[in-house]
């Protein structure tokens, strides 16, 4: 082979993750592929494998981002939390952060006058647990069907205003919500959930949907679908950290902020009377009667908060609870099957179902949702040994499995909502599809029909576009 044909001379150093970090970081798109080929060419073939899973983002085992911060904080002798807190304010590769961790320098204070404070989570809660609590002890506010976001407002050093939304797990998501981050007029950091309010309405999520993942927002858009928080919580307040104080007192706080802002896009979530969990059964059965009225159909459930719980970053034991709505069920049949990611990679663990409907030929399955989760261990081995026993076709990584009235395997599958999609070929979308139940006693041809999601559907669909608006 001539000399410099299939081979290029490599550079001097093999590249240091440190160097990888920051080259992705700091190279423009256009740069990338002649720096990625020297790191290539500089990697032998380990090298070269670990280099494209860290790019690609295809790591074999799946970390979680709270994992990471507690990996972080165990080689200082650190809480995660503690962790947690200077997280969001600094970037990769993390050298102030390894260093305060390390010994070898001061706690990073990244200075930003609209920091991201580390949300505080509940844990599910089942109706045997009541007999553990003690109603006094706790408020409760109904779960609004929304995005959880934390709205941030202070000023920079120079004196000039600064206003941020966040997500939950602390994105910058302010550029799609210029209407509500106009709102922020105040130096303080409020918790709540992002609604779409139309004439003091709350919509369903089906219609929130219209204002997320857009890359752009138009005045339509604005228009037809008004963003709003409806206050939880309030984190800070001037240069005051009010985390600390029981949630009580910071309710007392925000009840007074929220008043003093009067903001028609701002308001507060209000609390659900109740003196015994019987009570708060039946509210959490009947949102409508119980105070929520006419905005009962974008209630997904309640919260219940211990009056004395301070506000703790990730999902601490015993202050917070969620109490959700039934979810939708639906038996489906499994038509198609994907192995799945990190330690499931091995295995059959994502499954795509279907619905009958009337077709030309008489009753066809069509796919509506796809699940990866909602089942045990031992149950995934079951479904992957299924799989397998009963493929009929292979398209790349997907397998088809046998269905049909009288074979194949029924799912029950919850899920907490439909709305209307142009890329599935029923023409519905699921929220939050999930195994509930695996029907191994049930034949396919009793699974349900497409009417049955059709009937769900009519429920709020109506609210999502009233206006006669298309949402773009």
């Amino acid at each position: 082979m001539p000399a410099g044909m299939g081979h290029n001379n490599p550079p001097p150093h093999v590249p240091s993750l440190t160097e990888v970090v920051e080259g992705l970081s700091s190279t423009h798109k256009v740069d990338l592929p002649p720096l990625l080929a020297g790191w290539l060419d500089a990697l032998d073939e380990v090298g070269r494998w670990a280099l494209l899973k860290l790019i690609t983002s295809e790591l074999r085992i799946g970390v979680s981002a709270r994992l990471a911060k507690t990996a972080v904080a165990s080689l200082g002798g650190l809480e995660p939390d503690e962790v947690e807190i200077v997280w969001h304010g600094l970037g990769p590769p993390y050298e102030a952060l390894f260093a305060w961790v390390e010994g070898r320098g001061p706690r990073p204070d990244p200075r930003d006058p609209t920091p991201f404070r580390p949300s505080m989570l509940s844990h599910p809660l089942d109706e045997e647990d009541f007999s553990k609590l003690d109603a006094a002890d706790f408020v409760a506010e109904w779960k609004w069907d929304g995005i959880r976001v934390q709205a941030v407002a202070g000023r920079s050093p120079d004196g000039r205003a600064a206003r941020r939304i966040y997500s939950r797990t602390g994105e910058d998501i302010s550029r799609a919500f210029p209407d509500l981050a106009d709102a922020l007029d105040f130096e303080a950091a409020i918790d709540g959930e992002l609604l779409v309010l139309r004439e003091g309405r709350v919509q369903t999520f089906n219609v929130l949907q219209q204002r997320l993942n857009r890359k752009s927002v138009t005045p339509k858009l604005l228009e037809d679908y008004p963003a709003h928080i409806r206050a939880y919580d309030i984190l800070a307040e001037g240069e005051e950290d009010l985390r600390p104080l029981p949630f009580a007192e910071r309710r007392a706080r925000l009840e007074a902020f929220v008043a003093r802002v009067a903001h028609p896009r701002i308001d507060l979530s209000r609390l659900i009377p109740f003196a015994t969990w019987d009570d708060l059964t039946a509210a959490r059965a009947d949102p409508a009667g119980a105070g929520a009225g006419q905005d009962a159909e974008a209630v997904e459930g309640v919260m219940i908060k211990r009056r004395d719980s301070p506000y703790v970053p990730g999902r601490p034991k015993g202050l917070w609870f969620k109490w959700k709505r039934a979810p939708h069920l639906v038996d489906a049949v499994m038509m198609y099957a994907q192995r799945g990611h990190g330690k499931r990679s091995s295995y059959y663990s994502d499954y795509t179902f279907g619905v009958w409907r009337e077709g030309p030929g008489g009753d066809e399955l069509v796919p509506v949702g796809k699940a990866y989760f909602g089942f045990t261990d031992e149950e995934l081995l079951k479904l992957d040994r299924f799989v397998r026993n009963h493929t009929t076709k292979r398209f790349g990584p997907v397998r088809e499995v046998e269905f049909g009235p009288d074979r194949g395997l029924v799912l029950e599958v919850a899920f907490e909502g439909l709305q209307r999609s142009t890329r599935h070929r029923s023409g519905v979308a699921m929220r939050f599809p999930r195994i509930h139940r695996i029907r191994w006693d049930k034949p396919p041809r009793d699974a349900d029909r497409m009417e049955a999601l059709e009937t769900i559907l009519a429920r709020g669909e109506a609210e999502v576009f009233p206006l006669g608006g298309d949402g773009s």
